[in-house]
């Protein structure tokens, strides 16, 4: 393993900000992975170093492919990461919206332009993301649909869902993006959790970014777990519900989760009365894909996004 530091930015008032990299294995630029871009992306961050061990033990036992280099840069924010804010902690900026970067701009765009410089040329990239709303997921594969994306590689990571997002005007400057535009075939990883460690989650994420090396030949002698037999749609197809009334969030049914038409997801209670606001139903047979994980919610925040499994029946 060759250590390396690829951005560093000296504070007056705390450690010197450094981004590390860590290469394994010699030769052409095979798979690079991004982790934490956001200061509450705990479980990203937990992930990765779980991969950056991974990789040292296949390497100390020669169960990397001869000829093929990895790279690991697990955490491009960590400033914000120690003081538990999600973007960028002097101004507030989001690092995932910077790329490709502008080397003599503003720090966040300073720091893409450092990775970015890094990580192009490599022949594919994974990113380990985090979404906009709070919640958990299915674990699966983003792509943003570029004219570029590897939809039948997404599926080489075994996870349960594969999903297309046609890119609004401001993805375009987000890792994904950029890194289709630039010949690397780019997959962002979405596991269960965010600001929250799930040991269980992050094996099964662990385990899907291996697998996927091992497929497209850049590791050798790896035992996965079984995969699974990935379902691809595109992000509108899903069925989003949102709160009626605000209140305090009772949620019933998990990410994950099989449910039937009519049944009860989660509740709204008045939080000064315990008075039922609102029940939650599902509106069709579906798989709970996405679901708000705060005790609270505001009138018309998204509370549940559901993969319609009745039309595929």
């Amino acid at each position: 393993m060759k250590q390396e530091t690829i951005f560093e930015l000296q504070s007056p008032y705390r450690d010197t900000f450094c981004i590390r990299a860590y290469t394994f294995g010699r030769g052409e630029p095979s798979v690079a992975i991004v982790g934490t871009m956001r200061g509450d992306e705990v479980q990203q961050q937990y992930i990765c170093s779980q991969i950056v061990a991974e990789l040292k033990k296949l390497e100390q036992r020669g169960g990397l492919t001869p000829g093929q280099s990895i790279m690991v840069i697990p955490s491009c924010n960590h400033f914000s990461l120690n003081v538990g804010r999600r973007f960028w902690a002097m101004d507030g900026t989001d690092i995932n919206r910077m790329f490709p970067g502008y080397d003599k701009g503003e720090t966040t765009q300073r720091i893409a332009a450092a990775v970015f410089k890094r990580i192009e040329g490599y022949k594919y990239g994974m990113q380990l993301a985090s979404y906009y709303l709070p919640g958990n997921f299915v674990p699966h594969v983003r792509m943003l649909a570029t004219g570029y994306e590897d939809v039948e590689g997404a599926r080489l990571f075994g996870l349960p869902f594969v999903t297309i997002c046609t890119p609004r005007p401001f993805d375009t400057t987000l890792l994904n993006y950029n890194w289709q535009i630039w010949n690397t075939r780019a997959y962002s990883v979405y596991g269960s959790e965010t600001d929250s460690i799930n040991p269980p989650q992050a094996r099964q994420t662990v385990e899907a970014c291996l697998r996927f090396m091992q497929r497209v030949g850049a590791v050798r002698q790896y035992e996965t777990l079984p995969a699974c037999d990935s379902i691809c749609f595109d992000e509108g197809e899903l069925v989003n519900i949102k709160a009626t009334e605000a209140g305090i969030f009772v949620c019933l049914r998990p990410a994950g989760s099989h449910v039937e038409a009519g049944e009860e997801l989660a509740r709204i209670i008045n939080p000064y009365d315990g008075e039922m606001r609102e029940r939650i139903m599902a509106p069709v047979r579906s798989i709970v894909f996405f679901v708000h994980n705060r005790p609270l919610t505001l009138q018309g925040a998204t509370l549940f996004k559901l993969y319609n499994t009745a039309k595929t029946s």
